[in-house]
């Protein structure tokens, strides 16, 4: 047994390892890539959908095998619909150069500084029920929709968040973008959640919430303007009725370790869906 290992990896050579490395690296970006959305449910199911297919084929189940088969075919058929954000995210990754992604940490004291302003900002306007919408952006770059407002790319003040949403100003019923410690820009347009699911009782705010984290991985703190309360959206799900403290815990881990830390997220609190 031992002289059959050594032939086999006297066989291989630095390029084969390189080769591995690189399939390595990438399998690992697309699962983070898909890591907490429903398109990983939907490569599970396709899984077990496989599996299902070659035992049917291994036991000589015929006419189940024939089944799966044409099954298999329309679902391949699908997949470039059904993953069409995922597969967009990546193509629009792959353009800008952020594939294997980019560092968004920021040190301990500008991370206290942003919380501390963040959750100033939002205390005064869900305190007063002015309507707020707040996103920080992740790995995925959200270029697109802060091309929508107008630009700003200032340090992150509670000051200023308060004058943004203050009503009948321009950009009060848009959203402000958040990159690392900076306002990228203010009065940015976002795309709707098209889930029908969703509480009747909530909002466009909501809405739109939602909608930009089920699109990328970005988290959004939402005011509602009728109630005051406030809310923290993030892949497709809401999780409400928060002060500044929670605000504080549940943003924190944003800023201090990558996006796969945060698979407690929703483990207390009740969701809106």
């Amino acid at each position: 047994m031992l002289p059959q290992m050594k032939g086999m990896l006297s066989t291989i050579s630095f390029l084969d390892l390189f080769e591995i490395l690189i399939v390595a690296i990438v399998l690992y970006k697309l699962y983070i890539m898909i890591k907490d959305t429903r398109a990983l449910a939907l490569l599970k199911g396709l899984i077990v959908l496989i599996i299902v297919t070659l035992v049917s084929k291994g036991l000589g189940l015929n006419v189940i095998y024939w089944l799966l088969q044409k099954t298999m075919t329309v679902v391949l058929v699908a997949l470039p619909i059904v993953f069409q954000p995922e597969l967009r995210r990546a193509l629009e990754q792959l353009g800008q150069g952020n594939l294997f992604g980019k560092n968004i940490l920021l040190n301990p004291e500008e991370t206290m500084s942003l919380l501390n302003e963040l959750s100033k900002a939002l205390t005064v306007l869900a305190k007063n029920k002015i309507g707020a919408l707040v996103v920080i952006e992740r790995e995925i770059g959200l270029n697109d929709y802060i091309a929508t407002g107008l630009k700003v790319d200032g340090l992150v003040s509670s000051e200023f968040l308060i004058n943004v949403f203050i009503p009948n100003t321009p950009m009060h019923d848009g959203a402000v973008i958040i990159r690392g410690n900076r306002v990228m820009a203010a009065g940015c347009l976002l795309p709707l959640s098209e889930n029908r699911d969703l509480n009747k009782e909530l909002g466009t705010r909501h809405r739109a919430a939602i909608g930009i984290t089920e699109q990328t991985d970005a988290i959004v703190v939402v005011v509602s303007e009728e109630t005051g309360i406030i809310s923290v959206a993030r892949g497709g799900q809401l999780l409400r009725y928060l002060d500044a403290e929670d605000l504080k815990d549940k943003l924190k881990p944003l800023f201090a370790r990558k996006k796969s830390a945060f698979s407690d997220f929703f483990k207390w609190g009740s969701s809106a869906q």
